[in-house]
């Protein structure tokens, strides 16, 4: 019976291809950290409701932020500390801490496990894959002392030594991650975010950077380490940068001609806090989530901005969310190619491959239906209006966490559908499409090729 029982788990772990590994083991921390944050321990004695305690285990797990409490006043110190555990597991990954635990055992690494770490880091070869769990380890812990360092000195100034220590770590983790969860509320009020230190440079840069670096992917940071040396980087690398820096730019130029005369939130600021918080926001609606500013307050014109740039997010196998700005990149290259009457597409003298476009193309649409069809939904649902609605899909969908206020007033039927929006948004709708799929098979033929008139 027991020759049985091992031969069925066998089978069960081949059938499990990487894409369905990850969602499950996605869905498992959720369920455990829904466990941990229902106990009266994570709240100072009281019971966490359990939809509520669910929904901040997958806001954290899936690096959004999102939340329907204010985890500065609202959760106790044993609280906090398990949604930043799940935070750090969501943002590096499952795969890459069970990786690093067995490398510290010198377990060896099998070819199954190699694969699923390539589908987790959104790795196109599993050459020197170890190499780069290793770095991905090194990189992001040094990134967050550094910043928790500089975060605690700073605020070492506002707050006893000891909790400006803690609130250092605590913030560099979550920003680095994405994750844009805070503690200000026991000091500011509840959900106050950053807006204390919206004129204070030193903080915006510090947490700006953060985001910025956790949001470019630990391929491009291990590429940007490695140059000094090289002296080369990858087309990844190039395209995410290139681009990364046009949408930061471009968004930080529309959020300042936009904001800039709003009594509400720029125009008290003067011209150079004007600027800051400009690119603060264009930073952080990427997928950080945090804001120096009430974003309710906004202009609907520079709301609708903030979901573009939610939509598009941050790059591949980093820690945020959104269709990612390869994807991006790749749409903008065929559009660009389309009006030349080119039959390539080129990023910096390269021409992409067709799989990389189709699943480019696939993904966004995926992106969009998803968005669109949850937004619809809430509409229905929620008494509310639909570009609130929106930004709340699209910032769950692309793991931000901004929110114009809804996220607490939801019904429960609503706030389960935003869960499963963010469990999407940070396994991908591609991979979940993957794993849902029964087994593909080659076809034997092919049809004869037809045309159709476009445009």
């Amino acid at each position: 019976m027991r020759c049985l029982d091992l031969r069925t788990d066998a089978r069960v772990r081949r059938t499990l291809s990487p894409p369905k590994v990850l969602s499950f083991g996605f869905a498992l921390i959720i369920v455990t950290g829904t466990f941990l944050l229902s106990l009266p321990i994570s709240s100072d004695g009281r019971h966490l409701p359990l939809l509520d305690a669910f929904f901040m285990a997958t806001s954290a797990t899936c690096v959004t932020g999102l939340t329907v409490l204010d985890p500065g006043t609202e959760l106790s110190l044993f609280g906090q500390l398990v949604l930043l555990v799940l935070t750090q597991l969501g943002g590096l990954g499952f795969m890459t801490m069970g990786t690093l635990i067995a490398l510290a055992f010198n377990r060896r690494i099998s070819l199954r496990e190699r694969l699923i770490l390539q589908e987790a880091m959104n790795y196109n070869s599993m050459e020197g894959l170890l190499s780069l769990i290793r770095r991905v380890i090194l990189y992001s812990f040094v990134i967050e002392m550094t910043g928790a360092l500089l975060l605690s000195i700073r605020w070492s100034m506002d707050m006893s030594l000891p909790r400006a220590i803690y609130f250092g770590i605590y913030h560099s983790i979550t920003m680095f991650n994405n994750a844009g969860f805070d503690l200000f509320g026991a000091i500011h009020g509840p959900f106050s975010g950053l807006s204390g230190y919206v004129r204070d440079p030193f903080v915006n840069v510090v947490i700006m950077s953060l985001i910025f670096l956790g949001g470019i992917g630990f391929v491009v940071l291990s590429d940007l380490i490695e140059f000094p040396s090289k002296r080369k980087l990858s087309l990844h690398s190039k395209v995410v940068l290139s681009y990364s820096a046009v949408l930061v730019v471009g968004g930080a130029f529309l959020i300042y001609i936009m904001e800039r005369s709003n009594k509400l939130t720029m125009q008290p600021l003067g011209e150079g806090g004007s600027i800051l918080s400009s690119l603060f926001q264009s930073i952080s609606s990427r997928s950080g989530g945090v804001s120096t500013l009430n974003v309710t307050d906004m202009e609907h014109s520079t709301q609708f901005l903030l979901i573009i740039l939610m939509f598009i997010g941050a790059a591949p196998g980093s820690t945020g969310g959104g269709i990612k700005v390869t994807v991006f990149a790749v749409l903008i290259g065929a559009m660009w190619a389309m009006i030349k009457g080119k039959d390539d597409i080129v990023l910096f003298q390269r021409r992409l491959a067709k799989d990389s476009i189709i699943k480019a193309v696939t993904q966004t649409w995926l992106a969009l239906f998803l968005v669109i069809f949850v937004a619809m939904v809430l509409s229905v649902l929620e008494d509310r209006g639909f570009l609130p609605l929106l930004f709340e899909t699209t910032s769950a969908f692309g793991t931000t966490g901004m929110s114009l206020g809804l996220t607490s007033t939801l019904t429960p039927i609503s706030k389960i559908i935003i869960c499963l929006v963010m469990f999407l948004g940070r396994v991908g709708p591609l991979t979940l499409a993957y794993a849902l799929a029964p087994r593909s098979t080659k076809d034997l033929y092919r049809y004869p090729e037809g045309r159709i008139t476009i445009g």
